[in-house]
This record gives structure tokens, sequence and C-alpha cells, in this order.
């Protein structure tokens, strides 16, 4: 895959470098033994946090970020808005320009086939969360053939679950006119001005698309397709060197799953920020809400290896060591696991 350099990332995204300098003392082997969340003096570690998309599936990210919940297990988050699909999204990882991916599953197990050190070690959404929304004319699969249809980016999360929806239909791509069209406001105008007959879109830009008149054709969820939809993605390199700090990043990670699930005005508060939507558009977040608060957030965020089984299956056509390969070698659930066998969660929840 083609690296992305540095020196472009400082440019397009923002992203700064920061080095902590440390004079040992005895104070300070004193404040390092004080436990996370007892000393509010202490240094905070630099964590860079890539995002795939701007999607709800960030949710837990942003509201760990925006409520301090990373800080309180000693971490500054540093957030990147990376998007160009899959592959640019694991350039940056591998590249080492971040510490950790929030990307679809298909992106890292297609990067693992082709030799990437790259592992899966938690998923709050295992669940596609995606619908595909058409115009009010289609009303059956059958009916797409020959039609436009619009996902973000070829090799995106959308383009997989498209081709997903595909398979299981016994189509083809080249039944359909695929196109990349780019964020979910563009497919939805594209719709309304008949420039697409079909979008695979999630929310809340799906119940605007249906609000103006368009059909679900096909809803991913329903279907219980998993194809790990929002994984957390790092290095097998960053795992062994850094242990300690990815443990403290999963855990800020985790409440931030938790916050939403039991503060949904402040939740869809920071929801509505980030994906800058209009006051009046309150309603669609309400049922973004209600759909990940109750159908799709998974309170101890495990990677399902069912979920690695369905997108090996799926990628096994054009990348046939797929076929042979172990579910389990694309994850590392060590992490969750320890914190779930020390209670962790269950406090959590309490």
């Amino acid at each position: 895959m083609p690296s992305i350099r540095t020196s472009e990332f400082r440019k397009t995204e923002g992203y700064r470098w920061t080095v902590n300098l440390w004079k040992p003392s005895l104070l300070l082997a004193c404040v390092l033994m004080l436990p996370w969340g007892n000393s509010p003096a202490r240094a905070l570690d630099r964590v860079s946090v890539g995002l795939s998309a701007l999607s709800p599936t960030n949710w837990a990210v942003w509201v760990a970020e925006e409520k301090g919940l990373f800080k309180k297990y000693g971490i500054e988050p540093q957030v990147i808005f990376i998007g160009g699909g899959a592959a640019r999204s694991m350039n940056a990882l591998v590249a080492k320009d971040v510490q950790f991916m929030i990307i679809g599953g298909v992106g890292v197990i297609n990067a693992a086939l082709r030799g990437a050190d790259v592992a899966m070690v938690a998923s709050n959404v295992n669940l596609s969360t995606q619908r595909l929304i058409s115009r009010p004319d289609i009303k059956t699969p059958d009916e797409l053939r020959g039609k436009r249809v619009g996902v973000t980016a070829f090799g995106s999360n959308t383009h997989s679950v498209l081709l997903m929806l595909l398979k299981k239909w016994s189509m083809k791509p080249e039944d359909l006119v695929i196109l990349q069209i780019g964020p979910s406001p563009t497919m939805i105008l594209s719709l309304e001005k008949a420039l697409l007959d079909a979008a695979i879109l999630t929310a809340p830009s799906d119940f605007i698309a249906i609000e103006r008149g368009n059909r679900v054709l096909a809803d991913l969820a329903d279907l219980q397709i998993y194809s790990l939809q929002s994984t957390v993605s790092t290095t097998r390199e960053y795992l062994k060197t850094s242990e300690d700090q990815a443990t403290r990043f999963i855990r800020g990670y985790s409440e931030g799953i938790a916050f939403i699930k039991k503060n949904k005005a402040q939740s869809i508060d920071v929801l509505q920020k980030k994906l800058r939507l209009e006051p009046g558009q309150a309603v669609y977040l309400e049922k973004t809400y209600a759909l990940y608060a109750g159908k799709y957030l998974d309170q101890v965020p495990y990677v399902s290896i069912q979920g690695v089984k369905t997108l090996l299956d799926f990628v096994s056509s054009h990348i046939p060591k797929a076929k042979s390969a172990d579910p389990e070698s694309f994850v590392d659930n060590k992490i969750v696991r320890t914190l779930e066998n020390s209670g962790f969660f269950a406090k959590l929840y309490q």
C-alpha cells in the first residue's frame, strides 16, 4: 500500500507531534506510582486516533474526548479525520501517524491478509448499521439491475456492505452502476435530483432520506449481517511496546460507550456538534440514539469472531488466502478480556 508522509499529514490534517521532556526525580517517581484518576497534576500521554469516516460509529471516541474520559485515564487524545477509504486509513496506522484507527473490520482484514502488522482490539458496533435506501419507484432488489447506486468511496465500508448485499441476493457488482459519491449529504442530494437510484446510508442520514420520500430496500442489521462496522484497530508492535497506554485508552473508550447509554441528552449534543447538524435535525438524532443505545452499541466491546468469519468469506473471492485464514489471527481481545475479568465493565453499568 502507498504510504502517507507525515509532512502531508501535518499540512492536511493538522497533525502535530508533541515531545514530553522528562526530568527524573524522586517526586516524579512518586507521582508515577499514584493510580490513574487520583492525580490531577500528572502528565498525559498523547495518543493519536484516526477516524476513517464521519459517522455515529465514532460516537464513543467523541464522547470520551469531549467529556474528559480519556484524560481520566491519563490519555490526551488527538482525534484526526482521515477519510479517503480503508486503504488510506490503514496506511496512516501502519506508518505510525496514528496509534489507533476507528475503522470497519473489512479494511483491517484486507490489510492483514496483505502482510500489515495490524489487529482489531475492540469493536463497539459488530452489526452493520447501514441501510440501502432507494428512490420510491424501486421496490425490490431485482429492480436495482442497471441502476446507479452510491457509496462514499471505493474500498470503504459502504462499498463493502453493498457488495455483501449483492452476494446475498445472488447479484454481481457489474449488475449495477456503482458510483463513488462522497459523504452522506451528497448522496441524499443525489437521490433527490435523481442522479442516484439508491445509496448506502447510515443514521442519521438514512432517516433524512426516508423523510424525503425514499424507501428502505435493505437493513443490514435486520439481516443479521455481522461485518464489524466499527473496530478499534492498532499495530501489534504498539500493543507490545505500549500495553499500559493501550489499556488506558480502551478504558476511556469503553467508558464513552457507557456514557452514551446512560446520558442521552449530553450524548446527542456531542453527536450534533461532531456531525455539524442543524438544530432542526434533532429528531433524526433522537432516532439515531435509540438505534445505537438500544441495538448497536455493545457494553463489552469484544471483536466478534463471527464478524471476522463473515468478512473472510466475503474477501475470499479476491484474496484466495482468506479461505484458509484463522479468524482469531486478526483479533487481539486481550485488553477487553482482562478488563472484563477485573470487573471494570460491571462497575461501569452498575
